[in-house]
């Protein structure tokens, strides 16, 4: 019964270690291993991996915030059911954690006037999800079976067309992955962060001469 909801390549997925350098592209940019094939469910490759190895198959790409593994809503949400999951705004990314992370020395004091709690790991939550990472759902999936992370039919069929016409998540920019993977948890919002003032630059000011002396 627990297979049926969670998908083949979920465990495989979380267990993966991710940035490291690719053993087959050492000497090349862009080589550290980020991304995760759905199809193959083996280890992290990187960028060159994907072209040569992965051209047609469901690949997601794995981003990184204060080294801790995230994924982009948008890429996760279209194979997985992430309902109870808190997300978080990055730089301007919606994003969820892959795994639970490493709580506070000072957490179990400070939790205790907080509303909302992950049920399997006890970190506060900004907002009533049940779980803080597609780690502790899948704890939570075993331990409970009161959820699934399978999408429904329709989202399936979606799925299915996908994987048939070979067409991969949409991918950030890269000035904006980069930002993304080197977040810090003081850049995690509740919802969108308000629009950064433009600088705009200042002009210089005309030098003024001296009177000429009579």
């Amino acid at each position: 019964m627990e297979e049926m909801k969670v998908p083949p390549w979920l465990e495989s997925l979380l267990s993966s270690a991710f940035f490291t350098i690719c053993p087959r592209h050492r000497d090349t940019p862009r080589n550290e291993c980020n991304m995760y094939c759905l199809d193959c469910m083996n280890d992290a490759f990187c960028f060159y991996c994907r072209s040569s190895r992965h051209k047609d198959h469901l690949v997601i790409q794995i981003r990184r915030s204060s080294y801790h593994d995230v994924v982009r809503v948008a890429e996760i949400q279209k194979v997985l059911d992430i309902s109870g999951v808190q997300t978080y705004v990055i730089n301007s990314a919606r994003v969820l954690f892959l795994n639970e992370r490493p709580l506070p020395k000072s957490s179990s004091s400070s939790s205790k006037g907080v509303s909302h709690l992950c049920e399997i790991c006890s970190r506060s939550l900004l907002d009533p999800f049940r779980f803080c990472s597609l780690g502790c759902k899948l704890v939570g999936t075993r331990n409970n079976g009161d959820t699934s992370f399978l999408l429904s039919n329709k989202d399936e069929e979606e799925v299915t067309i996908r994987r048939r016409e070979g067409i991969a998540p949409n991918r950030l920019p890269s000035k904006e992955e980069e930002e993304l993977r080197e977040g810090s948890p003081q850049e995690m919002y509740r919802g969108t962060p308000n629009p950064a003032h433009s600088n705009s630059r200042r002009r210089k000011g005309i030098p003024h001469r001296a009177p000429l002396g009579s």
